[in-house]
């Protein structure tokens, strides 16, 4: 194994294979027609599965949305949700009254802890032009111990995430988003207090790469023994690590005991890392609920039916805000946040 770059490798799913502690990972790429008055797609919804499309029809998909791209109301119990936004707008709005815009190159995680219900939705804003939208959603495992954490979210706001610029001796650049973890001498933003990436040995880090065509980058083994890592390519043709192919569309599990060389091909290539020591604890999951036993799985319906997690304190299951408001978070004890007022910051 110390001497083998990749570990095992397969073509992307939907979603995408993830390994302890990630439980779920989507890309979502969506290139929507321009907006109308109530911020939907200007475009007939017949033959789409209205309340369900995945289709990807014409380029986009509605998903849960009914009049506005997205996912409606919608409960989590024993998680957190990674959200990493490329293009485009999302609205969040929850049961602890919190609400939010987010944009590209910002990024929510939320802990749903015991228990939350949000939506997320992709409102069209623009009128005169078509909307796209890009995310990355990644669901992170909670401890048994932090399981029935209170529920908040985090925003990790674009003009503070911290990016690595490398180039080679070619004069050929890779750029690395630092989501979570770190990359040399940059550090990824504080994750919220229960998570999983808030342990000191977790040796969790996320990161987006933008290899130019031809660029040469060494990705630096882990800080821990068991510490295991996933590369997922999904633009361009390809790579090659430690002279081993690993295909766009493909997603490797690779060495993390040694440092590995990246050498790109003849296009620009992307692709998202996910790394981290595994939690090791039973996983029970039913839909939006991930436990460590059925019992706590059979608790968590019987919770969300009593109680509602809080209850929906919004006139709709998908509420989204006004056209022209700029990106902010409003938290559930008041504090509010204007990512649009910060130094650099782009509406």
């Amino acid at each position: 194994m110390k001497n083998t770059p990749i570990l095992q490798s397969a073509p992307l799913s939907f979603p995408w294979q993830t390994i302890d502690p990630f439980l779920f990972c989507v890309h979502h790429v969506d290139h929507y027609p321009h907006g109308n008055a109530q911020m939907g797609p200007v475009a007939s919804l017949s033959g789409r599965q209205i309340g369900s499309d995945f289709s990807n029809k014409d380029g986009w998909s509605m998903y849960h949305g009914q009049t506005i791209p997205g996912f409606p109301s919608h409960p989590h119990r024993g998680f957190e949700t990674v959200t990493i936004v490329r293009q485009g707008h999302i609205d969040h709005s929850d049961s602890l009254g919190a609400t939010a815009r987010f944009g590209p190159g910002d990024v929510q995680w939320l802990t749903a802890g015991k228990g939350i219900v949000h939506c997320e939705m992709f409102p069209l804003r623009q009128t005169d032009a078509p909307n796209s939208c890009e995310l990355f959603q990644i669901w992170l495992n909670l401890p048994a111990s932090r399981k029935m954490a209170e529920p908040h979210f985090t925003m990790l706001w674009n003009e503070q995430i911290q990016k690595v610029q490398h180039t080679d001796a070619q004069g050929l650049r890779t750029d690395v988003v630092v989501v979570a973890g770190a990359l040399h001498n940059a550090r990824g933003l504080p994750p919220p207090p229960d998570s999983w990436a808030s342990q000191a040995d977790a040796d969790l880090a996320i990161f987006t790469v933008r290899m130019q065509a031809g660029a040469r980058w060494t990705l630096p083994r882990a800080q821990h023994a068991q510490t295991q890592r996933q590369l997922y390519v999904f633009a361009g043709q390809g790579l090659a690590i430690e002279g081993h192919a690993l295909a766009n569309r493909h997603v490797a599990q690779v060495n993390t005991q040694v440092d590995l060389v990246l050498q790109n091909g003849e296009q620009e290539t992307e692709f998202l890392m996910l790394q981290a020591r595994p939690i090791g604890e039973p996983v029970a999951q039913y839909g939006p609920f991930v436990m460590n036993t059925q019992a706590e799985i059979h608790q968590a319906f019987a919770d969300y039916r009593s109680t509602g997690f809080g209850g929906w304190p919004w006139a709709s299951s998908d509420p989204v805000h006004p056209r022209d408001a700029g990106r902010f978070a409003k938290h559930a004890d008041g504090r509010v946040e204007h990512a649009d007022t910060a130094k650099g910051a782009h509406p």
